[in-house]
């Protein structure tokens, strides 16, 4: 019997009387096509039957929970939490919430560091079909009343820890629905709060029935993330039912197992640690679970506990790479780590040093309706579109122009986006496979902030795209790569230019541990000069016989018009609390002396070095210098 990837290739070739073997010779790309389809075919098959079901996510933990009660779910600063614990207390929250009297899909804020309280908290208001704003407990005054507001929370459940209770103190009498505090008794808790372990002491641990949750349907609100809020406030991505059932097969990718050990440190509220959540809890095996990031106790917690399968986020690679090397780096269970946002520029280095068998890479947005994945290994690489894929999709996604002075797809004279070439960097928008999921838009808050996120008639009149708002672009294999932030790219001289691909060449430099790279405004100049935010390794001490290293090691690896004009040297690199780097600051002060403290150079093409830049001899420069 014909193989499936055989029959799928028959089946495209039969009309043109090509064989299989005729096919992967004339498109030798297939085989990565193969692979990737019969990783999925399984996922595929799994999220099928559970939409079709309406199988959602408190029907797949109570079945983990019947499935496996003693099995360890939760792995927290070194006690083990079974399945079945955490539904006891899942009970308890869900009894509580129960005497609110709310309607199913209203909303419970949570403002809960990582913990296993944020867990069965979460699960006990999922029972009774209450939706759950996460809120980011990094957040402070506007932005965290924003969030709490928008979300339209009936009621805000808030953590033991000090840093919370003071962040809701300070906007308290701009909140009118209830708070409910961890770590304090009715005797104690302070005016305008009610204890919650109190509630949780006395409240029943008798099971709700699923009845209640009868009107529950794939558009039924499950949990609210909040973007990061790099352009704005941050704004609450729907993560309805439909979608998180797709959530729980993700780790699927990775192929997840029953017997794994996953460990995260990312913070709940984040989507990525509530895909590892959502797929651990569905195959019913364990996670490790750490408050916050540290990149010195990292892999020795992942011995302790016998991890199989970590993941990253962001810049969390470099900072580990940071670290002083070991005998005891390899040392270690992992099989793969899956996470976004690992640089090229690292990648190799990385997995070579810490003797990591296998990295998936992916890339996707909480509000998206595509994700990608590499699941080969390819340096760089975080997915796929071939034309293969695209065919069988029923959700086709493009690479297409974009206009960086609108930040929108570029149009050709019949008014529709022009794709990209290989190799040609371009905006990512991806149709909508399943429009009852995204029926409610991808944001709570209406229209207008919907829209904004559509590309319509793109290729043909009614059609309509999901714009990811983020530039990546396809090599001879049909593999993707990110490129850049829409906003993270600048023109100067006419060109564009990525700050991803210049902060690569730079930490080629081998004192170099991090750049962070942004546009800056000059007088009188149009478009934006490029700048860099540099911070040297640990055991490197600045000296100016750097600078025309720097400036060498930039024009034999980099084009003129993307060369940095500009360089401030750093003490520490500022992260969001997803280790994304932090440009918005940084783009305010420009090169302006009496704003930066920092020692700050501007290029000298005459000395072919970098030279310094301070309040006495910027009007100078500017007034002579022809950039």
């Amino acid at each position: 019997m014909p193989r499936t990837r055989d029959k799928v290739l028959m089946g495209l070739g039969g009309a043109a009387g090509l064989s299989v073997a005729a096919w992967q010779t004339m498109c030798p790309w297939l085989k990565y096509d193969l692979q990737l389809m019969k990783v999925g075919k399984n996922l595929g098959q799994k999220l099928a039957k559970d939409m079709e079901a309406r199988r959602y996510i408190i029907e797949m933990f109570e079945d983990t929970v019947a499935r496996c009660p003693k099995k360890t779910m939760i792995i927290f600063e070194d006690r083990e939490y079974t399945y079945e614990f955490i539904n006891e207390q899942a009970k308890r929250v869900a009894n509580i919430a129960y005497e609110w009297k709310l309607k199913i899909g209203e909303t419970v804020a949570i403002f809960i560091q990582n913990s296993p309280s944020f867990i069965w908290t979460f699960f006990g208001l999922q029972k009774i079909g209450l939706g759950v704003a996460f809120i980011n407990y990094h957040n402070r005054s506007k932005p965290l009343l924003h969030t709490i507001t928008v979300s339209k929370a009936r009621a805000l459940i808030i953590g033991p820890e000090e840093e919370l209770f003071h962040a809701i103190e300070e906007i308290r009498s701009e909140l009118d629905i209830p708070l409910y505090l961890f770590g304090k008794s009715n005797a104690s808790v302070p005016h305008g709060y009610i204890s919650w372990d109190d509630l949780m002491l006395n409240a029943p641990g008798a099971e709700i029935c699923k009845s209640l949750r009868s009107s529950y349907t794939l558009v039924t609100p499950c949990i609210y993330i909040f973007t990061s809020g790099t352009t704005g406030l941050p704004k609450p991505a729907i993560v309805n039912q439909g979608k998180a059932i797709g959530y729980s097969k993700f780790l699927l990718f990775s192929e997840l197992g029953p017997d794994d050990i996953v460990y995260t440190t990312t913070p709940l509220y984040h989507s990525a640690a509530t895909l590892a959540l959502f797929s651990v809890m569905e195959m019913g095996a364990t996670m490790v679970l750490r408050v916050k990031f540290s990149a010195s106790h990292y892999f020795d917690d992942c011995r302790r506990h016998g991890v199989t399968i970590a993941q990253y986020i962001g810049e969390l690679a470099r900072y580990l790479l940071h670290i002083p090397e070991s005998p005891q780096d390899g040392n270690h269970k992992i099989q793969k780590m899956i996470g976004n946002g690992l640089r090229t520029d690292i990648w190799e280095t990385f997995q070579k040093r810490f003797k990591i068998p296998k990295i998936v890479e992916f890339f996707g947005a909480t509000e998206g309706t595509a994700a990608f994945v590499n699941t080969w290994g390819r340096v760089g690489s975080c997915g796929r579109i071939s034309p293969l894929l695209n065919y069988l999709s029923p959700a086709k996604s493009h690479i297409v122009r974009y206009d960086p002075k609108t930040d929108a797809p570029m149009r050709n004279k019949e008014g529709r986006c022009i794709p990209c070439k290989i190799g040609e960097p371009g905006l990512l928008i991806s149709g909508i496979p399943n429009p009852l999921v995204y029926s409610q838009g991808f944001y709570l808050g209406g229209k207008a902030v919907n829209d904004k996120k559509y590309v319509r008639n793109a290729f043909v009149e009614g059609d309509a795209f999901f714009n990811f708002g983020d530039l990546l672009y396809l090599d001879k294999d049909y593999f993707l790569y990110f490129k850049d932030r829409v906003g993270d790219t600048f023109r100067w001289k006419g060109e564009n230019v990525s700050t991803n691909e210049v902060a690569n060449i730079l930490t080629g430099l081998r004192f170099i541990q991090d750049a962070n790279v942004y546009g800056v405004e000059v007088p009188g100049a149009d478009g934006r000069a490029g700048m860099a935010a540099l911070l040297l390794k640990e055991n490197v001490e600045f000296h100016t016989d750097l600078l025309p290293q720097i400036y060498h090691h930039c024009e034999e690896n980099l084009p003129v018009y993307a060369r940095p004009l500009f360089l401030r040297f750093i003490k520490e690199m500022p992260l969001t609390t997803t280790h994304k780097q932090k440009k918005v600051d940084y783009v305010k002060e420009g090169f302006d002396p009496a704003r930066i403290s920092d020692p700050l150079f501007r290029i000298s093409y005459e000395t072919k070095t970098f030279v310094p830049l301070n309040i006495e001899n910027v009007g100078q420069f500017l007034a002579k210098s022809r950039l």
